[in-house]
C-alpha cells in the first residue's frame, strides 16, 4: 500500500507536529506533503524525512513570511499530485483537507479543529492582526471568501478522525461532516515523574504558543494578584505584550524550551495552568504524565482529560477572578501521582497508534 502524509507547515514542533511524527513511525516509506518547511524553526528534525512542499517556497519570503501568501494557499495546497496512492493521510487544523485525491486514493484526514480564524474568531483574527489597517481591511474583504472554500474542501476527504468530541461537535457543526474520535497522543516514554527525590515545589507553571487565544494573559493577571511563583514557557506574538502585563516580579519568562527542560519544568510545578479552550490539549496530557495536576477550562479537550478533584481543579469561566479562586482551593486538595500518570497512560503513542492502525484497517481491505 503507498501512503502519503499531508500537513499544513512544517515551521514549529508543537502538538500538531507530534501526531505527525506518530503517524510518520505508522508509515515511514510515506512522504510529508506540506506548504512550506523551515528546517531552522524546526531545528532539522524533519530534515532526513522526505518533505515535499509547495510552490511558495519560491516566492520572495516564501518561507519565513509564509502568512504573506494566505491568499495562495489554496490553490497551493490544491497542487499536490497524489497519483499512485493508495492511503492520504491529512492532519489538518486549516488547508491540508483540502488535497484533491481521485479514487481509488482513500483520503482520511485526521482534523485538529475547523479552521479557527474563519469559524470561530475571524473579527478578533483579522483586529490582532500586526499589520497597517489596510491589510486589515483587505483580510476582512478576503476571509469570507476563503471560508466559503474552507467548507467546499471539507467535502473532499472521503473520511474524519476528530482530535477530540470538542472538535467532532465542531466538524459535524460547521462542515456537516460525521466523525470518528481518536485523542491525539502523549509520549508518556518521555515525559515521566522524576527519578529521584525532587524540591518542594513551589511554582505554578503555564505555556502554550503564546498567541492571544489561549488566554495567557488571564493567567498573568491572577497571578500578579496572587504574589505567587509562576513560570511561563513558550514564545509566539504575545510574549512582550505578555511580559509588559505581568507586574509580580515572582513571574518568570521563558520562552521556547527544548522538550528535557519542558519535562524538567513540569515535574517541579504544583500544577500546570491551561485556561483556553483547546482543541485537544496535548500538554495537559503532557502534565499528567510526569504526575503533575492541571488547573484548567472546564471546556473543550481538558474537560474531557480532566475531572475536577481527581487529575486537577477545574474552572467554568475564563475570568482572571475564577483563576484566582481555583488557584487558591487547588492548595487544599491532595492528588495521587499514580493516578495522574494512568490517566495519562490512557493516551499514550502507542495507544493511538493501534487505533489509526485499525482505522484504516476498517476501511481498506
Amino acid at each position: 500500500m503507498r501512503v502519503a502524509l499531508v500537513h499544513e507547515f512544517l515551521v514549529q514542533r508543537g502538538g500538531a507536529e507530534r501526531v505527525l511524527q506518530s503517524l510518520h513511525e505508522l508509515f515511514p516509506q510515506a512522504p510529508i506533503f506540506t506548504l512550506v518547511h523551515d528546517p531552522l524553526k524546526t531545528e532539522g528534525f524533519f530534515s532526513k524525512w522526505d518533505v515535499r512542499t509547495s510552490f511558495l517556497r519560491k516566492f520572495p519570503r516564501g518561507v519565513s513570511n509564509y502568512k504573506w501568501y494566505l491568499p495562495l494557499m489554496p490553490k497551493a495546497i490544491e497542487s499536490f499530485d497524489f497519483k499512485g496512492y493508495d492511503l492520504v493521510i491529512s492532519d489538518s487544523s486549516a488547508f491540508a483537507k483540502g488535497i484533491i485525491t481521485h479514487k481509488p486514493s482513500v483520503h482520511i484526514s485526521y482534523c485538529h479543529t475547523p479552521t479557527r480564524y474563519l469559524w470561530q474568531e475571524m473579527d478578533d483574527y483579522v483586529a490582532n492582526l500586526d499589520y497597517s489597517p489596510v491589510v486589515k481591511w483587505v483580510a476582512g474583504q478576503y476571509l469570507p471568501r476563503l471560508k466559503k472554500w474552507d467548507y467546499r474542501a471539507a467535502r473532499r476527504p472521503d473520511y474524519f478522525i476528530a482530535n477530540s468530541q470538542t472538535v467532532r461537535e465542531r466538524i459535524k457543526n460547521y462542515y456537516d461532516r460525521d466523525s470518528e474520535v481518536i485523542y491525539p497522543p502523549v509520549d508518556t516514554g518521555f515525559f515521566t515523574p522524576t527519578s529521584h527525590q525532587p524540591p518542594p515545589k513551589s511554582y505554578y507553571l503555564t505555556g502554550s504558543r503564546l498567541v492571544q487565544y489561549k488566554r495567557i494573559d488571564l493567567v498573568i493577571e491572577a497571578f500578579n494578584r496572587l504574589d505567587t511563583p509562576l513560570i511561563v514557557a513558550g514564545d509566539g506574538p504575545e510574549l512582550e505584550n505578555l511580559k509588559r502585563k505581568a507586574k509580580n516580579p515572582k513571574i518568570k519568562f521563558l520562552g521556547d524550551v527544548s522538550d528535557e527542560k519542558l519535562r524538567q519544568l513540569y515535574q517541579g510545578a504544583k500544577a500546570f495552568i491551561f485556561p483556553s479552550v483547546e482543541d485537544a490539549g496535548i500538554m495537559v496530557l503532557e502534565s499528567l504524565a510526569c504526575g503533575t495536576p492541571v488547573i484548567g477550562l472546564n471546556a473543550g479537550g481538558t474537560a474531557e482529560f480532566i475531572r475536577d478533584g481527581i487529575e486537577g481543579a477545574l474552572f467554568k469561566n475564563q475570568s482572571v477572578a475564577e483563576i484566582i479562586e481555583v488557584v487558591r482551593r487547588f492548595d487544599t486538595l491532595q492528588f495521587d501521582k499514580a493516578i495522574l500518570r494512568q490517566r495519562a497512560l490512557d493516551f499514550d503513542r502507542k495507544i493511538f497508534k493501534g487505533k489509526i492502525r485499525d482505522f484504516v484497517r476498517g476501511i481498506i481491505d
